[in-house]
């Protein structure tokens, strides 16, 4: 587990308060959930909340650099380690630290990423109308301006640069191509964010589709799209669940999924061998009461986690078997006389 309480990518105030909500959650349904697995901290520069941002168009950016950096290191390490690092994050910008990561571990394979949001986070500071670098993290994983949409002019105060480090935090830009990007429920878009995708022929899945169609079906033709990506990455914004169901989340928006959809869909998703990094975030428990969105939550996130341990611990037990087998095989020629004893090894 890579916890990272940053917010410094947010418009308010309390997304760096999620991870924690997140495991208060599962205490209050009892479960020692959290105690099983290994944790790890990204520190951030969260002091610079406390003073004005210096830059209108990508603020706090400075600190967000340090944070893709970090978490990027930390991803790459543990996938390194023959570890599957699960991202609990503050704000939606960590998300291409995450995909930075991924592709520093696999930096000769294509990357598919699963984006489910009810944002495209597809702004850069050309076109972003907020300046929240939340709305940034997939721009900064395709490395695109967008500037034919451009809305903003950027002043001299080093914006540019710092987007340009981000873009290119592991010495590889682009992360991933407009193909190996899937949408599921994203439905609050501006104009620059709908034209990109329209002329880049992205991939995107409504809330409607799928239940029209069925979680598994959705589940079948996301995993078939990817099937040209070697490595895949998920992120799982709360935001893509009904605002009617939760409130303690940024940027809620009406027309979401249902708590049973999103979990069936991540469920489905998870089983896949070729994911390699899962991330849930924007949890705010400060915008609902009694840590209700993190208590609906625990159970969505827990599932994916036991899905995506099942089945690790299931490869782990094939090649155990495997290996076992071998070595009776090896045993059984050398009693044959088939195999020098030296060979047995």
């Amino acid at each position: 587990m890579i916890e990272v309480k940053s917010e410094l990518g947010a418009g308010t105030r309390g997304a760096s308060l999620g991870p924690d909500a997140l495991k208060i959650a599962s205490l209050e349904y009892g479960s020692n959930f959290f105690g099983k697995f290994k944790r790890k901290e990204i520190r951030d520069s969260s002091r610079l909340l406390f003073k004005d941002p210096i830059r209108t168009h990508a603020k706090r950016i400075r600190g967000i650099v340090e944070v893709f950096q970090k978490l990027a290191r930390s991803v790459h390490d543990e996938i390194e380690l023959g570890h599957f690092p699960v991202v609990i994050s503050g704000d939606h910008s960590s998300g291409g630290g995450s995909i930075a990561g991924v592709k520093m571990a696999f930096p000769e394979k294509r990357v598919g990423v699963i984006w489910i949001d009810a944002h495209a986070d597809l702004h850069s500071p050309f076109t972003t109308p907020s300046g929240n670098v939340h709305g940034m993290p997939v721009a900064a994983s395709l490395g695109i301006d967008n500037l034919p949409m451009a809305q903003n002019t950027l002043a001299n105060d080093r914006t540019h640069e710092y987007w340009e480090t981000l873009k290119n935090v592991g010495g590889i830009s682009p992360k991933i191509l407009p193909r190996d990007l899937v949408y599921i429920g994203v439905r609050d878009m501006e104009e620059p964010e709908t034209e990109y995708i329209r002329l880049n022929n992205v991939k995107t899945i409504a809330v409607e589709e799928l239940r029209s169609k069925k979680v598994k079906a959705i589940v079948d033709e996301t995993l078939a799209y990817l099937a040209h990506c070697d490595v895949l990455y998920i992120s799982f914004d709360v935001d893509s669940i009904d605002s009617s169901i939760i409130r303690g989340t940024g940027t809620p928006v009406t027309a979401g999924f249902s708590l049973r959809e999103v979990t069936k869909l991540l469920e489905g998703l998870c089983k896949d061998p070729r994911l390699v990094c899962f991330e849930i975030t924007e949890i705010n428990p400060l915008l609902d009461e009694n840590n209700e969105t993190a208590r609906k939550v625990f159970p969505v996130f827990k599932t994916a986690v036991n899905t995506i341990k099942k089945r690790l611990e299931n490869i782990e037990k094939k090649r155990k078997k495997e290996e076992k087998k071998a070595k009776k095989a090896a045993e059984d020629m050398i009693r044959a006389g088939l195999l020098p004893k030296a060979k047995v090894n």
